[in-house]
């Protein structure tokens, strides 16, 4: 990179991080001139405990507040639509995320929407959203998305079938708060989904074209708490030690990617999403290692980088032999978390092959595949999905 460049670096105005950080929701949506909070999350988080400790904190802090618990898995333009509905109803002049990805994604839009009006496509691409007033807060609740500090949602438009990644700096929250004892009831299935999907944006933050020196260090720095421990969170959900790191892991290489972007994983995992309805981790998880091996020719170096990060042994190799020791390395992670293939995730292949080429061509479409270090065409990702099989 050029030594003369300018690097643009944004991030939430505070983050708290570590075990019980979350007692400070109530302060800080008080800080924030919040009287009433709509909590966003999904129905199955709301019956777990968080999101009651989530509403005492803000109650004992003098914030009143009501739930939307509307979130799907991937979210659409609906879920969108009955939040702001609920926004308004409840009278409710904050907004408040306490789940994972897609609960962020959506209180992103909200909030944005609520102050702002229109609809979600209106807003699709970078930088066409004008404003924000409602104050908006992010508790993560996995350890993978980074979106509690990101400036970007991503919601499905069901009229096109096509993700719609939305960006504007309007869409960062005021505040993140990162409490890893939310991350303890995670299964194994959403701890391998959420891990090697954190691992993804370090990684592609790292490697992509819009680099800078900041992102980079933050993005080495998540993928060496990760290779150190994603496989003992998930094998054992009650450590604490891996659930922290993991946190801490997410949280950097959501730093890092929200400041430097993704490339041709994500790129290739949204239509994974909206035509298949994979979670956006496990769809990055089921195709990073088969991405990286077809990229790695574009940035040798770089993924060299990564191999160290990861622990391997590197010195006495060549450039290229320690740049494919990366993707070795980034597949014995997957193997023993349980990364699936594609089929092995439940993808029709016949479906698969069939949607190919419009989910190649939507994938370029999307921006993404632009930052990778090795430029792909629509033959070459069709090539891609099929090895990915």
């Amino acid at each position: 990179m050029p030594a003369n460049a300018v690097f643009e670096f944004r991030l939430p105005r505070a983050i708290f991080t570590g075990p019980g950080s979350l007692g400070r929701l109530g302060e800080q949506a008080k800080a924030l001139g919040v009287r009433k909070a709509l909590v966003v999350t999904d129905a199955k988080l709301h019956r777990l405990p968080y999101v009651d400790q989530a509403r005492q904190s803000l109650a004992d802090s003098g914030v009143e507040s009501e739930v939307f618990e509307g979130v799907t898995i991937e979210p659409i333009e609906p879920d969108i639509v009955a939040g702001v509905a609920a926004l308004r109803a409840g009278e409710c002049d904050g907004v408040i995320a306490v789940g994972g990805g897609s609960s962020i994604d959506v209180a992103k839009a909200v909030a944005v929407v609520a102050s702002s009006g229109g609809r979600m496509p209106d807003y699709e691409g970078a930088n066409r959203i004008s404003g924000r007033q409602a104050p908006l807060i992010a508790v993560p609740t996995t350890a993978g998305t980074g979106s509690e500090v990101t400036r970007n949602t991503i919601i499905t438009d069901v009229e096109r079938d096509v993700k719609m990644l939305i960006q504007s700096p309007w869409l960062i929250p005021d505040v993140a708060i990162v409490d890893p004892l939310l991350t303890l009831s995670l299964p194994p299935d959403v701890t391998m989904a959420t891990g090697i999907d954190a691992l993804t944006h370090a990684i592609e933050a790292y490697v992509s074209r819009r680099a800078q020196p900041i992102t980079d260090a933050l993005a080495l720095e998540a993928i060496r708490l990760i290779a150190g421990n994603l496989r003992q969170a998930w094998a054992n959900p009650d450590d604490l030690d891996a659930r922290s790191a993991m946190a801490r892991a997410a949280l950097v290489a959501g730093m890092a990617f929200g400041n430097s972007s993704v490339a041709l994983v994500h790129g290739m995992a949204r239509p994974l999403g909206a035509h298949f309805h994979l979670s956006h981790g496990l769809s990055n998880a089921c195709i990073l290692a088969v991405v990286m091996e077809y990229s790695l020719v574009g940035n040798p170096p770089r993924f060299a980088d990564i191999a160290e990060a990861m622990g391997e042994l590197v010195d006495d190799l060549s450039l290229m032999d320690a740049a494919r020791r990366s993707v070795d390395a980034v597949r014995r992670l997957c193997d023993d978390v349980g990364v699936p293939t594609l089929s092995g995730a439940g993808v029709n292949v016949a479906r698969l092959r069939e949607l190919a080429p419009k989910m190649a061509a939507d994938a370029i479409a999307s921006g993404s595949p632009g930052n990778n270090p090795r430029r792909a065409s629509v033959e070459d990702i069709v090539a891609l999905y099929e090895k990915a099989v």
